[in-house]
């Protein structure tokens, strides 16, 4: 393969990562600043992640819907901290019909507010809760600074709202959602080792008491936010009189949740796996899984046999018969694309019997009897996925250090420190002036810490996306 397919990332990573997104096909600058187009490969990731995950919200008691992009501006304003942490990235439309509106829409930026209008309205008593909702929708954040994936005035999600008798009930939904839900996806399925833990009172979202998160690490050291689990409380349930008659006939605000991850994941798997020749996909988000390619036309009908006998098997596979064209570049494509596993069969292999494998996670190449190949490609995707996982948990581990003073940190990577030992918020306040955060807080064995908990608590820092 030619080496200047892709700038390395050694030499400039964020030009590798443009490069990726748009030589594997996977996105594009909309017409409209900050705005993505996401192309068939791209968007065939996303529903593969997108399946899964809802899976698992299903499975989780929660049934989806859909809320209006247009929202209200008075909603809100009917929640201080939240449309103060909102201001700055809301879109408003003022004109419609051509006229000026009675009152400015805002075109939503999350759901909470009109969500919980309409929770007002479908909650009337106990009997009611908990109320379990999902929706799958697009958003719109005014971007100063938009990256395709990562940060874009418009983006694809999934937020989950939430509403419960009472304080615990709520803190458990929203464990279970970052415990039984987002984890095994992103952790599992997507194969990015994530952090699990409670966002400090400055990067908190905007109205919510506690807010959970899962934090992943980049393969340049830096940190990318991958999903949270808001615990909202009684804030929204005051706001917007989201009330209920208990079992003795005594009128209570309900506690609510929000949570969401977005298409940024998309992102987080394109810096966490790529090398430089491209994708490297795990196998369960792989629009193809196996691509076989014939060299030469003789061998097109056997290609086209084993592609029928991996589909049978359960594995996306498709067929490349494009033999007019170079089979170097053919092969390049799907290396950029990071299709998992890619198989060679021209005349010789076919008079030898065999096929000749490519797996996408590791280097070289190794030659399978094609009686047996079809059988071998399923227990092979396992052992991809698994490699990848295990690859990038090894390069988190050796970008991870223990510091004792915010002084000695400097550089890429996880800096672990005592949340005492760095003076809490003090030093928090210093960090950021030098462009890292606090990514989460974590209990001395690295579990996900109460709501009440403070002390005792290490402090994962990083430069973050």
């Amino acid at each position: 393969m030619s080496k200047d397919v892709l700038t390395p990332q050694a030499t400039d990573f964020p030009k590798w990562y443009q490069e990726v997104i748009a030589k594997a096909e996977m996105a594009e600058n909309g017409p409209a600043r900050g705005t993505m187009i996401i192309r068939p490969w791209g968007y065939g990731i996303w529903e593969l992640v997108q399946s899964s995950m809802d899976a698992l919200i299903k499975a989780t008691g929660h049934v989806n819907a859909y809320f209006p992009l247009f929202i209200p501006n008075s909603f809100l304003q009917k929640e201080a901290k939240h449309v103060g942490g909102f201001a700055p990235e809301l879109a408003v439309v003022t004109h419609g019909g051509g006229e000026k509106l009675a009152e400015p829409l805002v075109v939503r930026p999350t759901s909470e507010t009109v969500i919980g209008d309409a929770m007002s309205r479908w909650i009337q008593s106990y009997r009611d809760l908990p109320m379990l909702l999902n929706q799958w929708a697009n958003v719109v954040r005014w971007e100063l600074r938009p990256r395709l994936f990562l940060r874009t005035t418009e983006f694809l999600w999934q937020e989950g709202h939430t509403a419960h008798a009472t304080w615990d009930e709520a803190q458990e939904e929203t464990l279970r959602i970052l415990n039984e839900v987002y984890f095994p996806v992103l952790d599992g399925v997507l194969g990015v080792p994530v952090l699990r833990g409670r966002k400090t009172e400055a990067e908190r979202f905007a109205g919510a008491v506690v807010t959970y998160t899962l934090e992943g690490l980049m393969r340049d050291g830096k940190a990318l936010q991958m999903g949270t689990s808001h615990n909202m409380g009684e804030n929204f349930a005051k706001a917007f009189e989201i009330m209920y008659l208990d079992r003795d006939g005594e009128r209570r605000f309900a506690h609510t949740t929000s949570w969401g991850v977005s298409t940024r994941v998309i992102g987080a798997v394109v810096m966490a796996h790529g090398d430089d020749k491209g994708l490297r996909l795990p196998p369960a988000i792989a629009p193809v899984q196996a691509v076989v390619l014939a060299v030469k036309e003789e061998a097109i009908d056997a290609c086209r046999r084993l592609v029928d006998e991996l589909v049978s098997r359960g594995v996306r596979a498709k067929l490349d018969d494009r033999t007019d064209q170079s089979f170097g570049r053919r092969a390049v494509d799907y290396e950029l694309k990071g299709v998992p596993i890619r198989i060679e069969i021209g005349p010789r292999d076919l008079a030898d019997g065999k096929a000749v494998v490519v797996r996408r996670d590791v280097e070289g190449k190794q030659p399978v009897s094609l009686s047996e190949l079809a059988g071998r490609v399923p227990p092979l995707l396992d052992e991809i996925a698994t490699t990848l996982r295990d690859q990038a948990l090894e390069r988190r581990e050796q970008m991870t250090r223990d510091v004792a003073a915010i002084d000695a940190i400097d550089g890429p990577g996880f800096y672990r420190i005592g949340w005492d030992a760095m003076g809490r918020e003090d030093g928090e306040a210093k960090l950021r002036e030098r462009a890292y955060t606090v990514r989460c807080l974590v209990t001395e064995n690295g579990e996900v810490p109460s709501p009440e908990q403070d002390d005792g608590l290490i402090a994962y820092v990083a430069k973050a996306y």
